[in-house]
């Protein structure tokens, strides 16, 4: 992916597709220039706070890429320019080496590779979708049904501290940059390498999770590199798909403020001139997830998670970004998954397994994973949906 380049432009005209963009503010305001909204901040006012979104193909033209460029400045910090990184790997077994090389720098890290035990043998002719995962997931139930596991370990990327050491850091020292965006970078040079060593695994076919912290790495990874076919992030919570706003629906009461306090290093030092005015954000957790469409999203959240606000990334997270994703014909591309239990019980990957067979195989499923039981949508939170324009 190139980086993103900021520019003084009254109009951007994507000639394609016949539409004029407006003019993203350059530089992008401070938190104070920012009004407070108690509500989700409509997706569809873009950032000049007046013009309005009027078509999906406008969405897709002008509105989604204005949300990734505004998404790294405000929480992760630019992504790093992919095209001036040279990527090898070499593999022996289930081993696989993984070297980066950028601006004179080398990196290195390792990454395993799983491949299945049923459900169809993986070949270069017939290729395994694989799931690319940091922290722990069941592989078991997963090479059942056919879907190779990729793991690696994302302390060897970037520390999760303000340490600076890692693969990462070795190459990007001194950027602004949120270890969540060097783990997502991580997910993304182990796609590389499989491309390059592991013609058993089919590279259109790719999920990328974690749980917790590394949900919200998971999420960036989705977010940031648009060869991944499914986001799985794992009650991911503030910084992840738990909302700025409405943070105190269930869990610890999880926030800007405590998380920025607790671990600083997750996101860019931008975000952190909102601490203590987090309705002031032009954004919210529904803006992320509803810029990965036409992607697929599925979420995983327990409703007794102690930690992060699983009420709240179900019924006014998702529902939001749902809305989005019908207005845009994809509404069978995302889904929510709640199920009993807490934080990151290994249970929640056999709970999205049939919507991640679905979105790979093509199989069907009775689960209907718009189910929001025990709770329900807080439309009230999303005053907007009644203006959202027709498609």
């Amino acid at each position: 992916m190139r980086s993103t380049i900021f520019s003084v432009l009254l109009f951007s005209t994507v000639h394609a597709q016949n539409v004029s963009c407006p003019l993203t503010p350059s530089p992008f305001p401070a938190a104070a220039a920012y009004s407070k909204i108690t509500t989700l901040p409509d997706p569809l006012i873009y950032l000049d706070g007046k013009t309005r979104v009027t078509s999906p193909a406008e969405w897709y033209a002008c509105r989604q890429p204005e949300i990734l460029k505004f998404l790294q400045y405000y929480q992760y910090g630019t992504y790093p320019d992919h095209s001036l990184e040279t990527v090898t790997a070499t593999r022996s077994g289930n081993n696989v080496a993984i070297t980066v090389a950028a601006g004179g720098k080398t990196a290195k890290f390792n990454a395993v590779v799983n491949l299945p035990t049923a459900g169809g043998t993986a070949t270069p002719s017939t290729p395994a979708p694989v799931v690319i995962a940091i922290g722990g997931i069941d592989n078991n139930a997963y090479l059942r049904q056919g879907v190779a596991v990729v793991t690696f370990d994302y302390s060897s990327v970037a520390a999760d501290s303000n340490s600076k050491t890692g693969a990462f850091w070795s190459l990007y020292n001194g950027r602004d940059i949120g270890v969540l965006t060097a783990w997502a970078w991580g997910f993304h040079r182990v796609l590389d390498a499989l491309i390059i060593t592991a013609p058993e695994i089919d590279s259109k076919n790719v999920g990328v999770t974690g749980c917790s912290r590394l949900g919200k790495a998971a999420l960036a990874a989705g977010l940031f590199d648009t060869r991944i076919t499914l986001t799985m992030p794992m009650s991911s919570g503030i910084q992840g798909l738990g909302p700025y706003r409405y943070h105190a629906l269930s869990g610890q009461d999880e926030t800007l403020e405590n998380s920025k306090s607790g671990a600083p290093w997750w996101t860019n030092s931008v975000l952190g001139t909102f601490v203590n005015q987090a309705e002031r954000l032009p954004y919210d957790a529904h803006t992320i997830a509803m810029a990965l469409a036409p992607r697929a999203l599925i979420i995983d959240q327990g409703q007794n998670d102690p930690y992060v606000n699983s009420k709240g990334t179900s019924v006014v997270v998702y529902p939001a970004a749902r809305l989005i994703y019908d207005w845009l014909g994809v509404a069978d591309k995302i889904g929510v998954a709640i199920r009993t239990g807490g934080h990151c019980d290994m249970s929640g990957y056999t709970n999205v397994l049939s919507f991640v067979l679905k979105v790979f195989k093509g199989t069907a499923t009775s689960r209907d994973y718009n189910n929001l039981s025990p709770w329900t949508a807080m439309k009230e939170a999303y005053p907007w949906s009644s203006q959202i324009p027709p498609r």
